[in-house]
């Protein structure tokens, strides 16, 4: 059943989706135990259905430049599943974004969203806008001309979207008053709104934070070992790297890279967490490059001069090893090289960033591998609460978020390691996600009928 769906999709989904096919797959060939032992997934066709968007929404963004130029940019929504709640997912506003990497994100929001074990669905938008460069004027405009499309398709209990990479709470500030606007409604219809009308405190840290959270139990439960003294890779310098690094030396480990998309920070005394935010704050963006100027002890590694198939931030010996950046991003290389130089845990912050191969070379050396979708869904659980505080007017302090992140992730890894156990998969964290997740969804699927 299983390949046939596969082939099936790899029919109607054109060479851009290679990203959705390669997630889908993982998760199809996780769930052939379970759902060739129920025969209710074939008689409701859950599979197929589940592989299969709700709806994708595309439409045209015109806006005006501050030269007064008319500028036109593609916007997109995916609602994907809704059978556990409202859809939940991020929107992205990237030149690389597409219906084929957004229909990726909203299949993984599924799954991540079900294992929070809160009442979310699975969705995900944005546009190939690049926020880079542009006046506050004009992103403010262009977030006014994509809301005027995008508010006809959500709703508090109907689509609530939040940031993602390039829009932040400046993003969702502006996307947040057209909707008022237009609607004349003050809902709980985005998350990741600023403090002052209706966000949560910790959202900005959730997803990063979540990482750590979630590592931490990991080892302890696994290895019956801390992340205190231990050395950390991580790469990426966005939200999520910098703020996995910073609960990472809040747990006592020295985190000694960090990347961007032009090259690799090595730093043997540990990244200053100072100076990263300098360059990386919102309001610079400056190469990584700049690091040396302040820290000269410190190795920079252009992303050219570094061997084609691997990345500098993986070259260095380390006890654990963050990918916090962009999908496919640790390859078979990287993995071997991380495998050699004695690493004993990979835990995703970003989206699917370690090539299958690399999952199976760690799973193989006995490396423990921990998912994304289960890794980095603390930003979706803090969005949640914020959905909450907003239905009930409430405003939880920073503590009470902070401690329900912490259990939601401690959760989330006994959960999925319990699941794994059951189907005779220990310690293969990528099937007791993908199984545990599944088992919620296609049971919402089921009672609910066709």
């Amino acid at each position: 059943m299983v390949d046939k769906i596969l082939a099936n999709l790899e029919k109607s989904n054109c060479a851009i989706d290679n990203t959705f096919l390669q997630a889908v797959s993982e998760v199809l060939h996780s769930l052939e135990p379970i759902v060739n032992g129920d025969s209710r997934y074939e008689t409701y066709a859950i599979l197929e259905r589940l592989v299969t968007p709700d709806r994708i929404i595309q439409f045209k963004v015109q806006w005006v430049d501050d030269q007064n130029r008319v500028q036109i940019n593609n916007g997109y929504r995916i609602q994907f599943n809704n059978s556990l709640g409202p859809y939940k997912g991020g929107l992205r506003f990237h030149p690389s974004v597409s219906i084929g990497v957004l229909k990726f994100l909203a299949f993984e929001q599924i799954f991540k969203n079900s294992l929070t074990g809160l009442p979310i669905g699975g969705a995900k938008g944005g546009s190939d806008f690049d926020p880079k460069g542009k006046s506050d004027f004009e992103i403010m405009k262009f977030c006014r001309a994509f809301m005027r499309e995008l508010h006809l398709y959500i709703g508090a209990r109907i689509d609530v979207p939040a940031g993602d990479i390039g829009v932040g709470a400046r993003e969702i500030g502006f996307l947040y008053g057209e909707y008022k606007r237009i609607t004349r409604s003050y809902d709980g219809v985005l998350s990741g709104k600023p403090y002052a009308f209706g966000g949560s405190l910790l959202r900005p840290q959730a997803t990063g934070y979540g990482v750590v959270y979630f590592a931490a139990e990991l080892l302890k439960e696994e290895l019956h070992e801390s992340l205190e003294g231990k050395s950390c890779a991580v790469s990426g310098a966005g939200n999520v790297a910098i703020h996995t690094i910073e609960k990472l030396e809040h747990f006592g480990a020295k985190v000694i890279t960090c990347s961007d998309s032009e090259g690799t920070i090595y730093d043997s005394r540990g990244i200053d967490l100072k100076v990263l935010k300098e360059l990386k704050g919102d309001e610079r963006h400056a190469s990584l490059i700049h690091y040396i100027d302040a820290i000269p002890s410190a190795v920079y590694i252009k992303k050219e001069d570094y061997p084609q198939g691997g990345h500098a931030a993986w070259s260095y010996p380390c006890f654990a090893a963050f990918p916090c950046a962009t999908q496919n991003e640790l390859s078979l290389i990287d993995a071997q090289t991380l495998i050699g130089n004695g690493v004993r845990a990979v835990i995703e912050g970003a989206n699917m960033p370690t090539t299958p191969e690399a999952i199976d070379l760690f799973q193989s050396e006995g490396v423990l591998f921990a998912p994304g979708k289960a890794a980095n869904a603390g930003g979706v659980a803090v969005s949640e609460f914020e959905m909450s505080q907003n239905a009930s007017m409430e405003k939880w302090d920073f503590n009470k978020v902070d401690r329900k992140l912490s259990e939601i992730m401690r959760h989330i890894y006994k959960r999925i390691a319990l699941t794994a156990k059951e189907y005779g998969r220990e310690r293969n964290f990528v099937d007791g996600a993908n199984i545990a997740a599944f088992k919620r969804v296609a049971e919402a699927m089921i009672l609910e009928g066709v």
